[in-house]
């Protein structure tokens, strides 16, 4: 009986194995260049400004690094940091700011979620999507709420959907 276990155990380690080894060693991945970025975050900061608002705008790619960010001359000191979160954190959880912030309400089964660090759980933080897939975030911040926010970011996105593949 040892033996036969012994040997069903060898046949599944192999198959495994083969399993394992028939798979690719690696993935290829889309991102934004740096002009389709900046084209994106000066579009936003175009419409926040002819809605009458000053703010910073940040682009960061489907990992969270930086790629671009722009303030504009009078938005707060404070917003380019807030602006680079936003952008962060929608593509950390995969989820724009709006919806994890009524996710994440007081009494929520997440709202642990808002205590984490670089976390920013208020509107203006949007996922940038090509071909089902993450491409980038867009974080806006210093307009007077966050549904102004996202407004301005939703202008950066259109500004290049027709440059992302779908």
């Amino acid at each position: 009986m040892t033996n036969a276990l012994a040997r069903i155990a060898l046949a599944l380690a192999l198959a495994s194995g083969t399993a394992i080894a028939a798979e690719p060693a690696t993935f290829s991945s889309k991102a934004l260049t740096p002009e389709t970025a900046l084209k994106a975050a000066q579009a936003a900061l175009a419409k926040c400004r002819a809605d009458g608002y000053q703010v910073a705008v940040a682009i960061v790619d489907r990992s969270g690094l930086v790629q671009v960010v722009v303030r504009d001359r009078y938005a707060g000191a404070h917003s380019p940091e807030t602006a680079t979160n936003k952008a962060w954190t929608a593509v950390s959880f995969r989820t724009n700011t709006s919806d994890l912030m009524k996710l994440t309400q007081p009494g929520q089964p997440s709202s642990g979620i808002r205590n984490l660090p670089r976390v920013v759980a208020v509107g203006g933080g949007v996922k940038i999507e090509a071909g089902g897939s993450i491409v980038a975030g867009i974080g806006v911040s210093g307009a007077p709420g966050g549904d102004a926010d996202d407004v301005c970011a939703s202008a950066g996105i259109k500004a290049i959907a027709d440059s992302l593949e779908f």
